[in-house]
């Protein structure tokens, strides 16, 4: 049942194939395998079936369960556990306070009954898009295995333990796409929500401007599952038919440096779609060049970051990764003068780029440029920040414009993934899903 969704273990545990206990247990057994090496920074195995032995109990009186109530899903390491500290991904935070609460989003898959296994590995403090981690251990992207790859950041072991089989969701965040680009390097569904969908009350801030508390999972429609629950309210999506969707091409900074493995899965993938219906149309969109000057200088998660860490990185700068340091230091100078005309500039392009925007219904491109790499091509500086910065520049775009995307698998049977990006302007969440089934089953036709 490792490629199972939400509706097929559903499925199957109410004709009695399985039980809520004996899939968290599975879970569990395979979270202590050599595969899940370094995913989880810890376990809740005791509570974890205690949930499901509730759900099992609950559907046997005849109780109609929520979707996610008994079945297995991981949280991000930045989530408050109530009782716990808070660590992050890192080693810094060792021997602070211990949260008082649950984070919201963790609160809220509880009240529905959801089992959750444990918290997954990330990059330290959610800074990399690479996924690697000195501390902990980098977890090995289950799509090779012949060549241990990276699984993509900063939700690393979020992305492998849904990608193996041991949960079917899990619970990550994306700030500069840490939920789309390890969904689009491990084969997944990754959604980013507008940022104001979900409160971060509870998750340890990188950025507050961009930060968004969402998931990756096996499909569109469990996406919204999670969705629906972390949010407390789902959205009202009107499942329609491709043809006639109108979807725009960018043709200004996504394609740069693209590999030839993700150029054809994405022009095979947009092939499937004309051939749907669907009028792809290119455009310009040369306000995505803007970007690097808007957010500069430093960038917004190096400035905010800075406010978060400038005690921690003060005192214990040796305990951190030098990669997060490093990323953070720029942000250490930027004047409160230039950090509001950064504001500013940002509030202004995304009144542009959402003006662009109108008459389509999705805005499509690559997730990432390339495959994933190596971890050991990695080992340099100078190899670890070009990749970085090829695997979040076509996501942070999108959380720059404050806006909404899902990201698609699109490879073929054995090709290495490939995440297409279906993106839209914020608040635009209920369409853009429409958009993302219609083109979910266009793929898999």
């Amino acid at each position: 049942m490792k490629n199972a969704t939400i509706s097929v273990l559903r499925e199957r545990i109410a004709r009695g194939e399985t039980s809520h206990e004996a899939w968290v247990a599975q879970a569990l057994e395979g979270a202590s395998s050599d595969a899940a090496k370094h995913v989880f920074t810890r376990l809740y195995g005791d509570a974890a079936l205690a949930a499901a032995r509730h759900a099992d109990a609950s559907q046997r009186a005849g109780v109609v369960l929520p979707a996610l109530s008994g079945l297995p899903v991981t949280i991000k390491d930045l989530y408050d556990v109530a009782g716990e500290t808070t660590m992050a991904g890192s080693v810094v935070c060792d021997g602070e306070p211990a949260a008082t609460a649950d984070a919201v989003a963790v609160a809220r898959l509880r009240t529905v009954g959801a089992a959750i296994v444990g918290k997954t590995n990330m990059t330290e403090f959610a800074f990399s898009g690479v996924g690697i981690n000195p501390h902990h251990g980098t977890p090995r992207n289950p799509a090779d295995a012949a060549v241990a790859r990276i699984p993509g950041g900063s939700s690393s072991g979020a992305a492998v333990s849904v990608a193996l089989g041991l949960a079917v969701a899990g619970l990550g965040s994306d700030t500069g796409g840490s939920i789309r680009i390890p969904a689009a390097l491990c084969g997944l569904v990754g959604f980013k929500s507008t940022q104001s969908r979900v409160p971060l009350t509870g998750a340890f801030e990188l950025a507050r401007s961009l930060d968004t508390v969402c998931a990756m999972t096996r499909s569109v429609a469990d996406c919204l599952l999670v969705d629906a629950a972390i949010a407390d309210t789902p959205l009202a999506v009107r499942r329609r038919p491709l043809q006639g969707m109108r979807l725009a091409v960018p043709r200004t900074l996504m394609f740069d440096g693209i590999e030839p493995a993700v150029a054809q899965a994405f022009d095979r993938a947009l092939g499937v779609l004309s051939a749907a219906g669907a009028i792809v149309v290119d455009i310009s969109l040369a306000e995505l060049a803007e970007i690097s000057q808007i957010n500069a200088p430093g960038g917004f998660s190096p400035v905010e970051a800075s406010a978060v860490h400038r005690a921690r990185i003060g005192a214990q700068r040796a305990r951190f990764d030098p990669r997060v340091a490093a990323r953070i230091d720029l942000g250490m100078s930027v004047s409160a003068t230039d950090y509001i005309v950064m504001q500013d500039r940002r509030r202004d392009w995304i009144g542009r780029v959402e003006g662009a925007l109108e008459g389509f219904d999705a805005l499509l491109c690559p997730t990432v440029p390339i495959v994933a790499p190596a971890i050991d091509a990695l080992v340099t500086d100078e190899a670890f920040f070009k990749a970085n910065g090829l695997l979040l520049r076509n996501t942070f775009a999108i959380n720059f414009l404050d806006g909404c995307a899902f990201s698609l698998p699109c490879q073929r049977e054995g090709e290495l993934p490939v995440g297409l990006m279906l993106s839209s302007v914020r608040g635009d969440d209920a369409r853009l899903a429409g958009v993302a089934l219609a083109v979910e089953s266009a793929l898999a036709g």
